[in-house]
Parts: structure tokens; C-alpha cells; sequence
């Protein structure tokens, strides 16, 4: 039996040995595990933020949807309905026979209300009657007598024992009496009003079947303070006679007569030169015309067809001025039997005569919802005032529908498509997302942002990469260790100076500078890089003997007097040059001569703003790449006789790209979500122009203007989300393509 000897001391070395081993494997261990958590963690805040934004944005591209309410028996049912509508609250809904009379009902239990007939003058009867915009809620009657009168709807709001109480009545704009517009005493056929504080504009057609106009003019009386009327009058030229449908713009400037298939337009600003302005021919094959609306804020007309076609109308510039031309249609709807607008947002519904319902939106040209109901013979329709009622009258009821269209501006043809907008020449990408009016037409295309940010991106790109890459090639290959040692951490520490201070600087400072030395600026950009050749040539030809005199420290230290010479040479010079060859103002030149527009905070102060806020991220990257590369790989392409440059450009740099293709990606990436350079350093215009003399408004930038203004849940708020999630496919879409490229170069190259 052999026994074992144990050296004194041994055992308790083993022990420590083991006791280090077991420590060391329990903190591996829990490093690796600790980095598991934190990528994890990192891919989980990733997914929260892509489906959060997809959850913000959804709703925009959802469909609207509409349910009946209640439907109302109304009374007077032998008389034609004028107009139908509701209140904000959708409590209480109305119906306006076409002799005036106004019922009001109770939605909820379809109670009749209140009833009101408007007071007529004995013996005079109702001829005609015309509604004014749907936003006005407000309808004339034109009587037998020559007269005419104006009644709109109001309903009050109180709250008696802390219960809402909605009370319907009537208010007479023009007075309860009725004005006098035709001084002959001739009845008012087919009339068409439109009603402002101070002025009041009638058409109609007499009993002789001729066309005429009525404006009253009001001036209030500093004694009464009561309004006194002027009239003045006029026959339309030219004017058809036998009018199916007529309109007048709330801004009386123009009538529009509709006649079969065609569309007479009058200019009726000046009632002492009327003029016919435009015939619109409407036909289509195998269609006819059945009836004429004007959308939400009276720039474009809809034509309706019984084929089941609306197609939207609007004025555009030509060679013979503002005329009104076929924009967009909608076509494969059931056939029309009644078309009503919105008050405010450019969205319509349709009705047919078998009761298939249709929502529409013009300018995203999106069908949001059809759907049959049992509306047989629909007649009239109206919204309500906030758009989530729609009244249709049909079967002798009133029949309130609910409506749900929280989105109808949005649309991916709208995001990214031109669009042919109210007013414009043609269709373009426009961002403009907010206006002074109620009726505004919402332009939301991201378009121009997204052109912006590359542009941005691209100015910084092309001033920081070369700078940023010949700075880390000369730093890790070059650059005396003494140096490196200095500049490397210097130029790492500005990626920590905040853009705030930068895009400060280039909004106030630079921008200025460079628009008053723009030749210089011009200038420096060519003699700089020139300069420093022949520097450096130049040395190269010095004896050597005077080379080695200058300690090897400061030899970097030679191009700081050249720079900073051509740089005052080249300001010094910039007033002659702009005298000699721009008349002494380059900007007024670019302008007149060129033809360019010229803006003081453009893409040139943005790409050098934001190129060095993006040098520190590529230099830091790039260097740490070329400064890895073994030495031995240098050291055996010079001693197989190799010069630097041959090593440099075919050993070291092949063995560094992927690193340097990665610095480029993540310099591309931090321009393209950089928000406060181009914030304070741009005009901030969605403009989709290349020239670096103009400005440009970036996906980030759009976010950080906007955002605060927007009602939480608009339309505008969920597209500022989608900019976001944009902004968010682009980064990730960047970091992806570098690091499948860096792989790819890595697997290359790594035999080297």
C-alpha cells in the first residue's frame, strides 16, 4: 500500500488556487450574465418603441364607420324637404320644409321638440328657397312678392340643476321683416343667397324666366345703430334658363348655374360687370349630371352623376387665367341620388337611391366607408357640426346616422404621393399642417421631410467623411505617438459639446458670416486644399539634414500657420472678388442672374454645422480601426519593399474597411436623427430643392417644431408618430446595412 506524501504548506496553496478559480468562473459567469440582461433589455425597449409607434399610428389608415342612431316619422311630410341637420351633441335634429316651417325633434326618444313657421307678410306665399354653406346652417326664402328672407338655426345651450339642456330657435340675420329684392314685385324662382354682416347677395329668376342679381350693402347708422340697407341690382348675361341646381360662394364673388351637363360659372364680384367667367362641360359618357355641392371652404364644386361617379372641380392658373378644371374622381359608387359636404374638412357623403351610403375624402382620394341601409328614396342629407352625425331624409323619416371618420386627411397616396391641392398649379409634395382658417385642406405629406433629412444628411456627409477619414488615417498611421496622444482625446471630447451651443452658433454666427463672405467661403474651398498639397510637396523637397532639425513632435504642427494664413487671405480678398465679379452683392446675383434661390440659414451652414457635430463619431471609429491592424502586417509589406503609401492603400486600409465603413454608417446615422443643428441653422421650409443656398425641414426637426402644438389624437399627431417611426426605420435600416457590410468585408479581408 503506497502512501501519499503531503508537502507542507501544499494543501492550503490548492485551496487558495481553487478558492481564485471558483470566484473567478462565479464573476464570469455573472458578467455573462449580466450582459444577456442588458442586450435583451435593449431589444425589448426596441420592440416597446416600434409597436408603440405602431399603435399611435394605426388609427390613421383605419376606415370610418357609420351606425344608425334613430329614425323620426316627421310631420309636414306633403311638403319637400329643404334642409336636414343636427346639433353639436347630436341630441337634437331639425328638418326645414321647403315653405319654411322648422321642426325640431328629440333624438333620443323622436319626440317633436319645438316647431317654428317663419313670419310671412299676409297673402305672400314661399316660391323658392336656397340653403347657404353647411358651416352656417342658415336658408333663405324667396316669396311671391318680390321679397325674400333669411332665417338661420341656433341651439342654445344651459344647464338648469347641473343637466345639459339643448334649446332649438331660430334667428333672423337680415331682420324678421322681409327684404325687398325685386322692385318689380316679381315672385323668386330658383333662388341662391349667400349672407355676410354687411353685405347680402340674391340670385333668382323672375317670372319672365330672366336671371338677376340683388346685393344689398350695409351701413350701420352711428345714430340708431341700426344696419341701413343699399340694393343694387343687375341681369346675368347669358344665362341659361331652364337651371336645375344653383349655388353662390359664401364670398359672393361667384354663381354657379347648373343646366344638363354643363356648369356656367359667373363672376359676380362687381354687380355692375357681370360676367359669364366659365361653362364647365360636365359630360361623360353614358352620364348625366344630377347634382352640383360646393365643399368645405367653396374652392372646389362636386358634380355628381347618376352613374355613380363625383368628380371634384377647382381653379387652377392657366394661359387664360383662373378657370376651373377636372382634378380627381371617384368612380365604381352606386349611382347618386344625394351628395352633402362637411362643414369644415373635405370629406362628403353620397347617398343612392336604393340606400347605399358612402363617405368620401377628396384630397386623400379615400373611399372611407359604403354600406346599404334601409334608405329608400333618400332625399336631402347634412352633417353635423362636428362631422360625427350625418341626418338623411328618406321614407318620410328623419334618420340620424353616427359617424366615426376621425382620419380621412391620411392616406399613403397622400404621404407619398404628389397631391393636387386647392389653388396649386399642379400636383406637388406639400407639408402644411395648420392654417388660420376652420376649412383648411390639411397637406401631410412627409415627402418633403424625408427629402430634407437626406439632404441634410448628405451636406454633413460630404464635409465630414473626407475630413473625418484622412484625419483618423494620418492620426493612426502617421502621427507621432507624443501627438496622437493629444489630438485623438481632443477631437473624441467634441462629440460631448451639445448641438444646441453648435446649432446656436450656425444660425447666428456662421449663417451671417458666410452670407457676407461668400466668395471667400467660395475661395477657401479651393485654395485650402491646394495650399496644403503644395505645403506638403514642398517639404517633401526640403534636404533632409533640415528635416531632422525640426523635432518630430511638432512636424504635424506645420500646416497650422498655412491654414490659418489662406483662411484670413482668403476673407481679405472676398469684398474684391464680390465687387469684381458679383457687382458687389454674390447674393443678389445668385438670385437675379442665376436664378437661385438664396437663403441666409441653408444646407451649406447645416452641412458644416452638423459635420462637426459628426467628425468625432467617424474620426473616433475609423482611427481605432486602422490603429488595430497588426503590425506585423505593415511591417512585412515594408520589408518586402513596400512604401507607406503602397502599405497604407493596399494592406492597412483593405484590412481596416469594415471598421471605417462602420464609422461612415454611424456618422450617417447621428445626420440623419440630428434635430437642434438643423433646427436653429435652417429656415425649416418643406422644400424639395438640392441647391445648398436653400434650406430644408427634416423629419427630426418637423417632430420637435410641431409636436408640442398638436392636439393629442389628430390627425397631425399620429403623422408627427409615423415621421417618428420613419426617422426609426431609417436609423435601423442604416445600422443593418453597416453591419451586414462590415461582416462581409471582415470575412474578406480577414486572411490578411
Amino acid at each position: 500500500m503506497e502512501s501519499q506524501v503531503i508537502q507542507p504548506g501544499s494543501a492550503p496553496q490548492s485551496m487558495l488556487k481553487g478558492g481564485r478559480s471558483s470566484r473567478r468562473a462565479f464573476k464570469d459567469k455573472a458578467a455573462q450574465i449580466g450582459v444577456t440582461i442588458g442586450g435583451t433589455m435593449v431589444f425589448v425597449a426596441l420592440l416597446l418603441i416600434f409597436f408603440y409607434l405602431l399603435y399611435v399610428i394605426k388609427p390613421i389608415f383605419d376606415s370610418a364607420d357609420v351606425t344608425p342612431v334613430k329614425s323620426v316619422s316627421y310631420q309636414h311630410a306633403e311638403v319637400a324637404t329643404l334642409m336636414v341637420g343636427a346639433d353639436e351633441q347630436n341630441e337634437v335634429m331639425y328638418r326645414v320644409a321647403a315653405d319654411g316651417q322648422v321642426d325640431f325633434y328629440t333624438v333620443a326618444d323622436g319626440s317633436l321638440l319645438s316647431s317654428f313657421t317663419p313670419p310671412l307678410p299676409a297673402g305672400v306665399s314661399v316660391t323658392s328657397a336656397a340653403i347657404a354653406a353647411p358651416s352656417e346652417q342658415r336658408f333663405a326664402l324667396g316669396l311671391s312678392n318680390g321679397q325674400a328672407l333669411i332665417v338661420g338655426i341656433e341651439f342654445g345651450l344651459s344647464y338648469p340643476n347641473n343637466k345639459r339642456l339643448i334649446t332649438p330657435k331660430l334667428r333672423y340675420s337680415a331682420g324678421e321683416a322681409p327684404i325687398t329684392i325685386d322692385e318689380s314685385g316679381s315672385a323668386i324662382h330658383h333662388l341662391a343667397f349667400s349672407y355676410s354682416n354687411d353685405k347680402i347677395s340674391f340670385a333668382y329668376q323672375d317670372d319672365n324666366g330672366a336671371w338677376r342679381l340683388s346685393r344689398l350693402e350695409g351701413q350701420e347708422n352711428m345714430m340708431t345703430e341700426e344696419v341701413e340697407w343699399t340694393t343694387t341690382g343687375a341681369l346675368l348675361p347669358d344665362a341659361p334658363k331652364k337651371v336645375a341646381h344653383q349655388l353662390m360662394t359664401p364670398d359672393q364673388r361667384q354663381l354657379m348655374l347648373q343646366m344638363g351637363n354643363k356648369v356656367f360659372i359667373y363672376n359676380i364680384r362687381d354687380v355692375e360687370s357681370l360676367d359669364l367667367m366659365q361653362v364647365i362641360d360636365a359630360e361623360k359618357e353614358k352620364s348625366k349630371v344630377n347634382n352640383i355641392a360646393l365643399l368645405a371652404g367653396a374652392s372646389s364644386i362636386l358634380v355628381s352623376y347618376d352613374s355613380g361617379v363625383v368628380t371634384q372641380y377647382f381653379q387652377v392658373n392657366g394661359p387664360k387665367g383662373r378657370l376651373y378644371k377636372e382634378i380627381r374622381e371617384f368612380t365604381d359608387l352606386a349611382p347618386v341620388a344625394s351628395i352633402a359636404s362637411e362643414f369644415y374638412r373635405k370629406s362628403f357623403a353620397v347617398v343612392s337611391p336604393e340606400g347605399e351610403l358612402s363617405l368620401l375624402y377628396t384630397t386623400s382620394e379615400r373611399e372611407l366607408f359604403d354600406e346599404k341601409f334601409d334608405l329608400k328614396n333618400p332625399g336631402v342629407m347634412g352633417f353635423s357640426p362636428r362631422a360625427n352625425g350625418l341626418v338623411v331624409e328618406a321614407n318620410n323619416q328623419l334618420n340620424i346616422f353616427h359617424v366615426e371618420n376621425s382620419h380621412p386627411e391620411v392616406s399613403w397616396s397622400a404621404l407619398w404621393n404628389k397631391v393636387w391641392y386647392e389653388g396649386y398649379p399642379e400636383p406637388k409634395f406639400v407639408w402644411q399642417s395648420t392654417s388660420g382658417s376652420d376649412d383648411f385642406e390639411a397637406k401631410l405629406s412627409l415627402m418633403p421631410l424625408a427629402y430634407g433629412t437626406m439632404k441634410a444628411a448628405f451636406y454633413a456627409m460630404l464635409f465630414a467623411v473626407p475630413l473625418a477619414i484622412a484625419g483618423a488615417i494620418y492620426t493612426a498611421y502617421f502621427m507621432s505617438p507624443k501627438v496622437r496622444g493629444i489630438v485623438k482625446p481632443t477631437i473624441e471630447i467634441m462629440e460631448a459639446l451639445p448641438t444646441v451651443i453648435l446649432g446656436f452658433l450656425a444660425g447666428l454666427w456662421l449663417a451671417p458670416l458666410i452670407e457676407e463672405h461668400l466668395p471667400g467661403i467660395l475661395v477657401l474651398l479651393v485654395l485650402l486644399p491646394t495650399a496644403i498639397l503644395v505645403s506638403a510637396y514642398s517639404w517633401s523637397k526640403l534636404p533632409g539634414t533640415w528635416k531632422q532639425r525640426l523635432p518630430e513632435v511638432y512636424q504635424e504642427l506645420m500646416l497650422i500657420p498655412v491654414i490659418c494664413f489662406v483662411g484670413w487671405f482668403s476673407f481679405a480678398i472676398s469684398p474684391m472678388i464680390e465687387v469684381a465679379l458679383f457687382d458687389g452683392n454674390t447674393r443678389q446675383f445668385i438670385t437675379n442672374e442665376l436664378g437661385i434661390t438664396f437663403d441666409q440659414r441653408n444646407a451649406l451652414v447645416v452641412g458644416i454645422a452638423m459635420g462637426f457635430a459628426v467628425i468625432p463619431t467617424i474620426f473616433s471609429i475609423a482611427e481605432d480601426a486602422i490603429f488595430s491592424v497588426p503590425r506585423h502586417l505593415s511591417n512585412g509589406s515594408l520589408a518586402l519593399g513596400a512604401t507607406p503609401w503602397q502599405t497604407l492603400t493596399r494592406v492597412v486600409l483593405l484590412t481596416a474597411s469594415p471598421g471605417i465603413f462602420s464609422a461612415v454608417m454611424m456618422g450617417l446615422g447621428r445626420a440623419v436623427g440630428e434635430t437642434m443643428i438643423v433646427l436653429m441653422a435652417t429656415g425649416n421650409t418643406a422644400i424639395m430643392e438640392w441647391s445648398v443656398f436653400e434650406g430644408m425641414r427634416t423629419l427630426a426637426a418637423n417632430i420637435a417644431v410641431e409636436m408640442p402644438e398638436s392636439a393629442i389624437g389628430s390627425s397631425h399627431y399620429r403623422v408627427l408618430f409615423l415621421a417618428a417611426f420613419v426617422l426609426f426605420v431609417f436609423t435601423f435600416f442604416f445600422n443593418t446595412i453597416a453591419e451586414v457590410v462590415r461582416q462581409r468585408l471582415r470575412d474578406r479581408y480577414s486572411s490578411l
